[in-house]
Protein backbone atom coordinates (compact mmCIF):
# COMPACT_ATOMS: atom_id res chain seq x y z
CA UNK A 1 0.00 0.00 0.00
CA UNK A 2 1.35 3.15 -1.09
CA UNK A 3 2.93 5.07 2.11
CA UNK A 4 0.29 8.38 1.68
CA UNK A 5 -2.38 5.97 2.15
CA UNK A 6 -3.78 4.48 5.71
CA UNK A 7 -6.66 2.21 6.14
CA UNK A 8 -9.09 2.71 9.40
CA UNK A 9 -12.54 1.51 10.22
CA UNK A 10 -15.93 2.67 11.55
CA UNK A 11 -17.70 0.46 13.98
CA UNK A 12 -20.37 2.83 13.54
CA UNK A 13 -21.35 4.96 10.30
CA UNK A 14 -22.43 7.74 12.51
CA UNK A 15 -19.05 7.75 13.67
CA UNK A 16 -18.08 9.77 9.78
CA UNK A 17 -20.32 12.77 8.47
CA UNK A 18 -22.85 12.17 6.58
CA UNK A 19 -21.44 14.71 3.81
CA UNK A 20 -18.04 13.25 3.92
CA UNK A 21 -19.44 9.46 3.13
CA UNK A 22 -21.17 10.66 0.20
CA UNK A 23 -18.79 13.01 -1.22
CA UNK A 24 -17.40 9.26 -2.29
CA UNK A 25 -20.16 8.28 -4.35
CA UNK A 26 -20.29 8.27 -8.46
CA UNK A 27 -23.90 8.48 -8.41
CA UNK A 28 -27.04 9.02 -6.26
CA UNK A 29 -27.62 4.99 -5.88
CA UNK A 30 -29.51 5.21 -2.75
CA UNK A 31 -28.55 1.76 -1.22
CA UNK A 32 -25.04 3.02 -0.36
CA UNK A 33 -25.30 6.66 0.76
CA UNK A 34 -24.81 7.19 4.37
CA UNK A 35 -28.64 8.04 5.03
CA UNK A 36 -29.81 4.42 4.00
CA UNK A 37 -26.86 2.35 5.87
CA UNK A 38 -27.63 5.16 9.25
CA UNK A 39 -31.41 4.07 9.13
CA UNK A 40 -30.13 0.29 9.44
CA UNK A 41 -27.85 0.68 12.05
CA UNK A 42 -30.16 3.33 14.23
CA UNK A 43 -33.12 0.94 13.93
CA UNK A 44 -31.31 -1.77 14.93
CA UNK A 45 -32.10 -3.99 11.10
CA UNK A 46 -27.84 -4.36 11.55
CA UNK A 47 -25.85 -4.66 14.64
CA UNK A 48 -23.24 -7.47 16.22
CA UNK A 49 -26.86 -8.89 17.97
CA UNK A 50 -28.66 -9.58 14.42
CA UNK A 51 -25.44 -10.90 13.11
CA UNK A 52 -24.24 -7.68 11.03
CA UNK A 53 -21.63 -6.01 13.36
CA UNK A 54 -20.78 -2.92 11.33
CA UNK A 55 -17.21 -2.69 10.32
CA UNK A 56 -17.14 -0.41 7.37
CA UNK A 57 -13.94 0.64 5.62
CA UNK A 58 -11.97 3.58 5.01
CA UNK A 59 -9.35 5.06 3.14
CA UNK A 60 -7.18 7.93 4.17
CA UNK A 61 -4.50 10.14 2.95
CA UNK A 62 -3.69 12.62 5.46
CA UNK A 63 -6.86 14.04 7.04
CA UNK A 64 -8.96 13.58 3.70
CA UNK A 65 -11.35 10.52 3.04
CA UNK A 66 -10.52 9.21 -0.49
CA UNK A 67 -12.41 5.82 0.03
CA UNK A 68 -15.28 4.11 2.01
CA UNK A 69 -16.68 0.60 2.06
CA UNK A 70 -20.00 -0.48 3.65
CA UNK A 71 -18.74 -4.07 5.12
CA UNK A 72 -20.03 -6.19 8.21
CA UNK A 73 -18.24 -8.63 10.46
CA UNK A 74 -21.47 -11.43 9.37
CA UNK A 75 -22.09 -14.24 12.03
CA UNK A 76 -24.30 -16.24 9.38
CA UNK A 77 -25.34 -15.96 5.83
CA UNK A 78 -28.69 -14.46 6.46
CA UNK A 79 -29.65 -11.49 4.66
CA UNK A 80 -27.18 -11.74 1.24
CA UNK A 81 -28.99 -13.43 -1.64
CA UNK A 82 -25.81 -14.61 -2.99
CA UNK A 83 -25.82 -18.20 -1.23
CA UNK A 84 -22.68 -19.70 0.39
CA UNK A 85 -24.27 -22.19 2.66
CA UNK A 86 -22.81 -25.14 0.60
CA UNK A 87 -19.29 -23.57 0.80
CA UNK A 88 -19.97 -22.86 4.82
CA UNK A 89 -21.28 -26.56 5.40
CA UNK A 90 -17.86 -28.06 3.11
CA UNK A 91 -15.43 -26.01 4.91
CA UNK A 92 -16.67 -26.89 8.46
CA UNK A 93 -16.89 -30.61 7.39
CA UNK A 94 -13.31 -30.18 6.86
CA UNK A 95 -12.53 -28.50 10.08
CA UNK A 96 -12.47 -25.26 9.23
CA UNK A 97 -14.50 -22.40 11.30
CA UNK A 98 -16.35 -20.60 7.91
CA UNK A 99 -18.07 -17.99 10.68
CA UNK A 100 -17.01 -14.79 11.09
CA UNK A 101 -16.87 -13.80 7.49
CA UNK A 102 -16.38 -10.16 6.22
CA UNK A 103 -19.11 -8.65 4.15
CA UNK A 104 -19.04 -6.01 1.70
CA UNK A 105 -22.55 -5.17 1.02
CA UNK A 106 -25.64 -3.43 1.37
CA UNK A 107 -27.58 -5.82 4.02
CA UNK A 108 -30.69 -7.05 2.78
CA UNK A 109 -30.74 -5.21 -0.52
CA UNK A 110 -30.06 -7.83 -3.43
CA UNK A 111 -29.48 -4.94 -5.83
CA UNK A 112 -26.36 -3.87 -7.91
CA UNK A 113 -24.07 -0.84 -6.77
CA UNK A 114 -21.07 0.50 -6.01
CA UNK A 115 -19.48 -1.44 -3.43
CA UNK A 116 -16.09 0.77 -3.32
CA UNK A 117 -16.59 4.25 -2.89
CA UNK A 118 -14.07 6.47 -4.53
CA UNK A 119 -14.96 10.08 -5.75
CA UNK A 120 -14.16 10.72 -9.38
CA UNK A 121 -9.95 11.13 -10.18
CA UNK A 122 -7.18 9.54 -12.62
CA UNK A 123 -6.18 6.90 -9.50
CA UNK A 124 -9.95 6.32 -8.89
CA UNK A 125 -9.04 2.21 -9.67
CA UNK A 126 -5.90 2.23 -7.82
CA UNK A 127 -7.93 3.84 -4.67
CA UNK A 128 -10.55 0.77 -4.88
CA UNK A 129 -7.63 -1.46 -5.12
CA UNK A 130 -6.35 -0.32 -1.58
CA UNK A 131 -9.88 -1.01 -0.53
CA UNK A 132 -10.11 -4.27 -1.86
CA UNK A 133 -6.33 -5.36 -0.59
CA UNK A 134 -7.46 -3.67 3.11
CA UNK A 135 -10.49 -5.71 3.43
CA UNK A 136 -8.01 -8.74 2.66
CA UNK A 137 -5.74 -7.28 5.37
CA UNK A 138 -8.64 -7.06 8.24
CA UNK A 139 -9.67 -10.43 7.12
CA UNK A 140 -6.37 -11.68 8.28
CA UNK A 141 -5.76 -9.75 11.00
CA UNK A 142 -9.02 -10.29 12.61
CA UNK A 143 -8.80 -14.44 11.91
CA UNK A 144 -11.80 -14.43 9.57
CA UNK A 145 -12.37 -17.27 7.17
CA UNK A 146 -13.02 -15.18 4.02
CA UNK A 147 -14.24 -11.46 2.22
CA UNK A 148 -17.55 -11.65 0.15
CA UNK A 149 -18.41 -8.44 -1.62
CA UNK A 150 -22.15 -8.83 -3.30
CA UNK A 151 -23.86 -7.23 -6.21
CA UNK A 152 -20.90 -5.53 -7.43
CA UNK A 153 -20.65 -3.34 -10.50
CA UNK A 154 -18.73 -5.02 -13.29
CA UNK A 155 -16.39 -2.49 -14.35
CA UNK A 156 -14.85 -3.28 -10.56
CA UNK A 157 -14.58 -7.18 -12.15
CA UNK A 158 -10.84 -6.59 -13.71
CA UNK A 159 -9.31 -4.51 -10.31
CA UNK A 160 -11.01 -7.65 -8.40
CA UNK A 161 -9.77 -10.18 -9.97
CA UNK A 162 -6.34 -8.64 -10.49
CA UNK A 163 -6.29 -8.13 -6.68
CA UNK A 164 -7.10 -12.45 -6.12
CA UNK A 165 -10.81 -12.21 -5.73
CA UNK A 166 -13.07 -14.73 -7.72
CA UNK A 167 -15.88 -13.71 -9.52
CA UNK A 168 -19.35 -15.34 -8.95
CA UNK A 169 -22.28 -14.76 -11.79
CA UNK A 170 -25.92 -15.03 -10.91
CA UNK A 171 -29.24 -13.76 -12.55
CA UNK A 172 -31.88 -11.28 -11.78
CA UNK A 173 -34.72 -10.13 -13.79
CA UNK A 174 -34.84 -6.31 -15.10
CA UNK A 175 -37.12 -4.52 -16.99
CA UNK A 176 -35.69 -1.71 -19.71
CA UNK A 177 -37.69 1.28 -20.69
CA UNK A 178 -37.06 1.70 -24.41
CA UNK A 179 -38.71 5.02 -24.65
CA UNK A 180 -42.40 3.99 -24.40
CA UNK A 181 -45.62 5.99 -24.51
CA UNK A 182 -47.36 4.63 -22.23
CA UNK A 183 -47.74 1.06 -21.16
CA UNK A 184 -49.95 -0.01 -23.82
CA UNK A 185 -46.79 0.60 -26.32
CA UNK A 186 -44.56 -1.13 -23.85
CA UNK A 187 -47.31 -4.18 -24.60
CA UNK A 188 -47.14 -3.79 -28.08
CA UNK A 189 -43.69 -4.85 -28.17
CA UNK A 190 -45.23 -8.59 -26.53
CA UNK A 191 -45.76 -11.73 -28.66
CA UNK A 192 -49.80 -11.80 -28.72
CA UNK A 193 -50.11 -14.41 -26.24
CA UNK A 194 -47.93 -12.78 -23.72
CA UNK A 195 -50.06 -9.43 -24.56
CA UNK A 196 -53.19 -11.20 -23.66
CA UNK A 197 -51.89 -12.72 -20.18
CA UNK A 198 -51.07 -9.61 -18.92
CA UNK A 199 -54.34 -7.84 -20.28
CA UNK A 200 -56.05 -10.04 -18.55
CA UNK A 201 -53.54 -9.80 -15.40
CA UNK A 202 -54.26 -6.52 -15.23
CA UNK A 203 -58.33 -6.73 -15.37
CA UNK A 204 -58.52 -9.24 -12.35
CA UNK A 205 -56.41 -7.61 -10.50
CA UNK A 206 -58.09 -3.83 -10.99
CA UNK A 207 -61.46 -5.09 -10.24
CA UNK A 208 -63.88 -2.58 -8.67
CA UNK A 209 -63.31 -3.40 -4.96
CA UNK A 210 -59.57 -2.73 -4.95
CA UNK A 211 -58.54 0.65 -5.53
CA UNK A 212 -54.38 2.03 -5.65
CA UNK A 213 -52.51 4.69 -4.49
CA UNK A 214 -49.38 5.70 -5.25
CA UNK A 215 -47.75 7.38 -2.71
CA UNK A 216 -44.37 9.30 -2.51
CA UNK A 217 -42.05 11.88 -0.42
CA UNK A 218 -44.15 13.57 2.23
CA UNK A 219 -47.22 11.86 1.11
CA UNK A 220 -46.09 9.03 3.07
CA UNK A 221 -47.65 9.08 6.78
CA UNK A 222 -46.93 7.10 9.76
CA UNK A 223 -50.31 5.29 9.02
CA UNK A 224 -49.04 3.96 5.42
CA UNK A 225 -45.98 2.48 7.25
CA UNK A 226 -47.72 0.98 10.12
CA UNK A 227 -49.94 -0.58 6.89
CA UNK A 228 -46.97 -1.53 5.13
CA UNK A 229 -45.01 -3.04 7.92
CA UNK A 230 -48.04 -5.50 8.93
CA UNK A 231 -47.90 -6.55 5.10
CA UNK A 232 -43.65 -6.74 5.24
CA UNK A 233 -44.38 -8.71 8.83
CA UNK A 234 -46.96 -11.28 7.52
CA UNK A 235 -45.01 -12.19 4.25
CA UNK A 236 -41.29 -12.26 5.91
CA UNK A 237 -42.46 -14.43 8.89
CA UNK A 238 -44.45 -16.96 5.87
CA UNK A 239 -41.01 -16.76 3.40
CA UNK A 240 -37.79 -16.79 5.40
CA UNK A 241 -38.95 -16.91 8.96
CA UNK A 242 -37.29 -13.58 10.72
CA UNK A 243 -37.85 -10.77 9.03
CA UNK A 244 -34.93 -8.17 8.73
CA UNK A 245 -36.19 -4.95 9.25
CA UNK A 246 -37.57 -3.14 12.15
CA UNK A 247 -40.58 -0.79 11.85
CA UNK A 248 -38.64 2.32 12.87
CA UNK A 249 -36.31 1.65 10.04
CA UNK A 250 -39.21 2.57 7.74
CA UNK A 251 -39.75 6.05 9.50
CA UNK A 252 -36.25 6.81 9.59
CA UNK A 253 -36.07 6.36 5.73
CA UNK A 254 -39.20 8.62 5.22
CA UNK A 255 -37.25 11.37 6.63
CA UNK A 256 -34.08 10.79 5.37
CA UNK A 257 -34.49 9.52 1.73
CA UNK A 258 -38.37 10.45 1.21
CA UNK A 259 -37.98 11.95 -2.26
CA UNK A 260 -36.27 8.72 -3.43
CA UNK A 261 -39.13 6.44 -1.61
CA UNK A 262 -42.14 4.86 -3.32
CA UNK A 263 -45.18 2.73 -1.75
CA UNK A 264 -47.81 1.19 -3.82
CA UNK A 265 -50.57 0.44 -1.87
CA UNK A 266 -53.65 -1.21 -2.23
CA UNK A 267 -57.06 -0.83 -0.34
CA UNK A 268 -60.22 -2.70 -0.16
CA UNK A 269 -63.18 -1.83 1.60
CA UNK A 270 -61.82 1.58 2.96
CA UNK A 271 -58.38 -0.80 4.76
CA UNK A 272 -54.79 -1.26 3.25
CA UNK A 273 -54.63 -4.67 2.37
CA UNK A 274 -51.53 -4.56 0.19
CA UNK A 275 -48.32 -2.96 -0.88
CA UNK A 276 -44.95 -2.44 -2.41
CA UNK A 277 -41.99 -0.37 -1.52
CA UNK A 278 -39.38 0.68 -3.78
CA UNK A 279 -36.31 3.06 -4.40
CA UNK A 280 -35.19 5.09 -7.14
CA UNK A 281 -32.26 6.97 -8.81
CA UNK A 282 -32.16 9.04 -11.96
CA UNK A 283 -32.34 6.42 -14.06
CA UNK A 284 -33.70 2.95 -12.03
CA UNK A 285 -36.57 2.01 -10.19
CA UNK A 286 -35.49 -0.68 -7.35
CA UNK A 287 -38.64 -2.88 -6.50
CA UNK A 288 -37.81 -3.93 -3.07
CA UNK A 289 -40.08 -5.41 -0.33
CA UNK A 290 -44.03 -6.61 -1.14
CA UNK A 291 -46.63 -7.79 1.52
CA UNK A 292 -50.65 -8.45 1.86
CA UNK A 293 -53.04 -9.41 4.69
CA UNK A 294 -55.25 -10.99 1.73
CA UNK A 295 -55.15 -12.95 -1.12
CA UNK A 296 -56.35 -11.46 -4.56
CA UNK A 297 -55.21 -13.24 -8.11
CA UNK A 298 -52.93 -11.26 -9.51
CA UNK A 299 -52.30 -8.66 -7.09
CA UNK A 300 -48.73 -9.33 -6.67
CA UNK A 301 -47.87 -8.90 -10.67
CA UNK A 302 -50.04 -5.50 -11.10
CA UNK A 303 -48.40 -4.28 -7.59
CA UNK A 304 -44.92 -5.20 -7.85
CA UNK A 305 -44.63 -5.44 -11.75
CA UNK A 306 -46.96 -3.46 -13.22
CA UNK A 307 -46.84 -0.61 -11.40
CA UNK A 308 -43.72 0.24 -11.23
CA UNK A 309 -43.45 -0.53 -15.07
CA UNK A 310 -46.45 2.55 -15.46
CA UNK A 311 -44.22 4.53 -12.91
CA UNK A 312 -41.03 4.20 -15.11
CA UNK A 313 -42.59 4.62 -17.99
CA UNK A 314 -44.14 8.13 -16.81
CA UNK A 315 -41.28 9.66 -15.11
CA UNK A 316 -38.42 8.30 -17.77
CA UNK A 317 -37.05 6.40 -15.58
CA UNK A 318 -34.68 3.71 -17.45
CA UNK A 319 -34.55 0.44 -15.79
CA UNK A 320 -36.73 -1.44 -13.23
CA UNK A 321 -35.14 -3.92 -11.25
CA UNK A 322 -37.85 -6.58 -9.17
CA UNK A 323 -35.17 -7.95 -6.64
CA UNK A 324 -33.82 -11.18 -6.25
CA UNK A 325 -34.55 -14.42 -8.29
CA UNK A 326 -38.13 -15.14 -10.11
CA UNK A 327 -38.24 -16.56 -13.40
CA UNK A 328 -41.83 -15.72 -13.19
CA UNK A 329 -41.05 -12.50 -14.04
CA UNK A 330 -40.06 -13.40 -17.59
CA UNK A 331 -43.35 -13.47 -18.99
CA UNK A 332 -44.18 -9.89 -17.52
CA UNK A 333 -41.42 -7.91 -19.82
CA UNK A 334 -38.15 -8.75 -17.49
CA UNK A 335 -35.68 -10.23 -18.91
CA UNK A 336 -32.46 -12.22 -17.18
CA UNK A 337 -29.31 -10.37 -16.52
CA UNK A 338 -26.41 -11.55 -15.06
CA UNK A 339 -25.25 -9.92 -11.61
CA UNK A 340 -21.86 -10.47 -9.93
CA UNK A 341 -20.00 -11.15 -6.46
CA UNK A 342 -16.16 -11.40 -5.58
CA UNK A 343 -14.93 -13.73 -3.16
CA UNK A 344 -11.45 -14.05 -1.36
CA UNK A 345 -10.95 -17.39 0.75
CA UNK A 346 -7.90 -17.01 3.42
CA UNK A 347 -7.35 -20.91 2.81
CA UNK A 348 -5.81 -21.40 -0.41
CA UNK A 349 -6.80 -25.23 -0.38
CA UNK A 350 -10.02 -23.64 0.24
CA UNK A 351 -9.61 -21.11 -2.78
CA UNK A 352 -8.94 -23.33 -4.80
CA UNK A 353 -11.68 -25.55 -4.63
CA UNK A 354 -14.24 -22.53 -4.81
CA UNK A 355 -12.61 -21.53 -7.81
CA UNK A 356 -13.35 -24.81 -9.48
CA UNK A 357 -16.95 -24.94 -8.04
CA UNK A 358 -17.46 -21.96 -9.74
CA UNK A 359 -16.24 -22.29 -13.00
CA UNK A 360 -18.72 -25.52 -13.30
CA UNK A 361 -21.46 -22.95 -11.92
CA UNK A 362 -20.82 -20.15 -14.05
CA UNK A 363 -20.94 -22.36 -17.05
CA UNK A 364 -24.26 -23.83 -15.77
CA UNK A 365 -25.74 -20.07 -15.51
CA UNK A 366 -24.76 -18.96 -19.01
CA UNK A 367 -26.80 -21.78 -20.21
CA UNK A 368 -29.71 -20.86 -18.43
CA UNK A 369 -29.51 -17.01 -19.05
CA UNK A 370 -29.04 -18.19 -22.94
CA UNK A 371 -32.18 -20.30 -22.78
CA UNK A 372 -34.75 -18.14 -20.11
CA UNK A 373 -33.56 -15.40 -23.51
CA UNK A 374 -34.91 -17.48 -26.35
CA UNK A 375 -38.50 -17.41 -24.43
CA UNK A 376 -38.36 -13.92 -24.20
CA UNK A 377 -42.22 -12.60 -24.31
CA UNK A 378 -41.03 -10.00 -27.23
CA UNK A 379 -41.90 -10.72 -30.74
CA UNK A 380 -39.23 -11.98 -32.68
CA UNK A 381 -37.11 -9.49 -34.92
Amino acid sequence: MSESYTLSTLQSISQMEADVWDSCLEDDHPFVRHAFLKALEDSGSVSAETGWMPYHLVLNQGEKVEGVAPMYVKGHSQGEYVFDHSWAHAYERAGGRYYPKLQLSVPFSPVTGPRFLVADGPDQQARKALLMNGARQIAVKLGLSSVHATFIREDDIPTLQENAYLIRTGEQFHWVNKGYADFDAFLEQLSSRKRKAIRKERREANKEDLSFETLEGTKIRSEHWDAFYAFYMDTGNRKWGTPYLTRPFFDQISETLGGDVILFMVKRAGRYIAGALNFKSRDCLYGRYWGCIEDHRFLHFETCYYRAIDYAIQHGIKRVEAGAQGPHKLARGYLPVKTHSAHWMQDAGFQDAVAEFLKAESLDMEAEIQYLNKHSPFKKS
